[in-house]
């Protein structure tokens, strides 16, 4: 008599089950019992230290609804049909080129606007055609101009100083010919004063004879994870969403092909968020800019073509950072048609510019050299993921402000490797299909929609910000993660683990200098202060009164969109400081929130 159960190399002999994952959970239950139960014992284990995946653990796929084709409703195999990139370009960083993107380069700035456009020079002199993707120093971001007390010490030291229109003219002096403005894309890392940026790039076109309609550039405007994690915040969550608005509805108008909003969760990952957090309030925050918007009478169509998303947190964990990229083109797709209602497939689209990697965070200022390993597994990720191989950041970045050219060479070249050589880009989503990676997919999309759900349950982004519960998970998780690293849980190559006296500590020499010049960040301070005292006493002060009295008037009335007042006050040039400064009377400053007390 046949054994119903009894399993041959070809499966099991009699299958009385109900379908194909059924019989498969079967034969693995005899497997466990027969193979893998022998083999722990054998090895005096009580677990397996891995997992084999297959059929039922992903009984309920369907190719058309939960994968589809690249391009295609739900997007899981990629937000388009097919990408032409061109990995490791000179210059471009993390965010990959290919033929007929406009697109910017590696993330820079420090210094004066002279030191970063000196610097800008060098690398387009280098081979660099990439727009600029600007990294502005603290107190640009917080709103300060670099007079102010507050700004003591930090000008032109996490990135690079604007304190005014002539500061923004100064930086763009590279990008003209063949790399003019509308040539080009910009990026911009600036949140609360990004109306205030945006108004100086509508003008610096406007000064250069520069139709508007053409400029291509991306305000990272996502002011909410600043609340959450990354600290640049100046008004309350509600006058902030406020401005946002405002800048939606200027671009929509003025400059259409600007992006209005670059989202995500890489800050908030950076800052201790867990990878089901880092998507789960990156979905929920796209969800309040749409609603946002849409509130304030865009069509919903126009808006979600605008709305990017910078990056989602990263780390070494390869296959779940497929998987988390898959499970985000997903999760966009639906929030975007089925709850907003949009009807062009552009509008389902998840837009960024580059997907998985290595998370900057993990880079190790001990044994820096195996930062670039870490970033080639990054680069990989990325590929796998459906972007370009760009292997980032340089071993190097651990170790100060700025890259060695060594460093940068590095880093373009094994992207390369990994595009050229090793044909990584030569296939849409490798792994659909995988047991493994779609179980993956699908467990992250859950528990990340989970995450939307509670945040939902204090009215949103804003309301759960207010309540603390958003900025309390991350810094929660924060602490679990330095816990599992002090506790040896988490192992760090070099860091707390294989450290031993036997070890080497594998060096690079480097011939040219770093590409931030050391001299000028010692005296960008003095040098950006005399600007500023200069600009003062040659402007027309009753013109920046005016201006700014007309500002406050504009913003005390909820019903006015201040962009046009924000233009005259930076084409009066009226500074950074002084514009954020009646912004601030008018709408307070935040001092932050936690579930625990304000």
């Amino acid at each position: 008599m046949t054994d119903p159960n009894e399993v041959t190399a070809d499966g099991p002999v009699n299958d009385t089950t109900d379908g194909p994952a059924d019989s498969v959970a079967a034969a693995r239950s005899r497997w466990e019992r027969e193979v893998l139960e022998p083999a722990l014992s054998r090895f005096g284990l009580d677990a397996p230290a891995d997992r084999f995946y297959g059929p039922d653990d992903v009984a309920e796929l369907d190719f058309h609804r939960s994968i589809g084709f690249p391009g295609q409703f739900p997007f899981t195999a990629g937000p388009y049909p097919t990408q032409p990139f061109a990995a490791g370009a000179r210059g471009t960083g993390l965010i990959p080129q290919g033929k007929g993107l406009a697109r910017a380069g590696r993330y820079s700035g420090y210094g004066t606007a002279e030191d970063t456009a000196a610097y800008y020079a060098r690398m387009i002199a280098d081979g660099q055609r990439a727009g600029p993707n600007v990294a502005f120093d603290l107190p640009t971001q917080c709103g300060y101009d670099s007079d102010d007390p507050h700004a003591l010490g930090e000008v032109g030291r996490a990135g690079v100083a604007i304190d005014s229109f002539e500061d923004f003219c100064a930086l763009y002096e590279p990008f003209q010919g063949e790399l003019e403005v509308d040539k080009v894309g910009s990026n911009w890392t600036i949140n609360a004063p990004a109306t205030i940026i945006v108004a100086m790039y509508f003008l610096l076109a406007r000064k250069r004879g520069v139709d508007g309609t053409k400029l291509r550039g991306t305000p990272q405007n996502d002011i909410l994870k600043e609340f959450i994690a990354r600290g640049t915040y100046i008004f309350p969550p509600r006058p902030s969403m406020r401005l946002v608005r405002d800048l939606f509805g200027f671009v929509t108008e003025h400059l259409p092909r600007l992006n209005v909003v670059s989202g995500g969760g890489y800050h908030m990952r950076e800052a201790g968020a867990t990878r089901e957090l880092d998507l789960g309030f990156s979905m929920a925050n796209g969800i309040a800019y749409l609603q946002t918007g849409v509130d304030a009478g865009i069509d919903v169509d126009v808006l979600a073509q605008r709305i990017t998303f910078n990056a989602f947190g990263g780390s070494l964990e390869l296959f779940k950072e497929v998987a988390l990229q898959r499970a985000a083109r997903r999760m966009w797709a639906k929030i975007t048609r089925d709850r907003f209602g949009a009807k062009s497939p552009r509008s389902w689209v998840l837009r960024q510019p580059n997907g998985a990697h290595m998370g900057y965070y993990n880079a190790t200022v001990s044994r820096p050299i195996n930062n670039l390993t870490r970033a080639v597994v990054g680069g990989i990720a990325s590929a796998l993921s459906g972007y370009g191989s760009n292997v980032e950041p340089p071993f190097d970045e651990a170790l100060g402000l700025g890259w060695s050219r060594e460093g940068m060479q590095m880093s373009e070249d094994a992207a390369r490797i990994l595009q050229y050589e090793a044909g990584l880009n030569q296939v849409r989503d490798p792994l659909a299909g995988s047991y493994y990676v779609e179980s993956l997919t699908n467990e992250i999309e859950a528990a990340a929609s989970e995450v939307v759900e509670q945040v939902e349950a204090y009215g949103g982004s804003v309301g759960a910000i207010e309540a603390g519960f958003m900025q309390d998970a991350v810094s929660s998780s924060a602490m679990d993660r330095a816990m599992a690293q002090e506790t040896g849980e988490r192992l760090v190559v070099g860091v707390n683990a294989f450290t031993g006296p036997e070890e080497i500590d594998v060096r690079v020499v480097t011939s040219s200098a770093r590409m931030y010049g050391t001299e000028q960040l010692g005296t960008a301070e003095r040098r950006q202060l005399d600007k500023l005292f200069t600009l003062r006493r040659g402007r027309h002060d009753r013109e920046v009164t005016r201006a700014l009295r007309a500002l406050e008037k504009a913003a005390r009335d909820p019903d006015t969109n201040v962009m046009k007042s924000v233009v005259d006050c930076v084409a009066g040039l009226c500074t950074v400081g002084e514009i954020c400064g009646v912004l601030r009377e008018v709408f307070g400053e935040y001092r932050g929130a936690t579930a625990l007390g304000h």
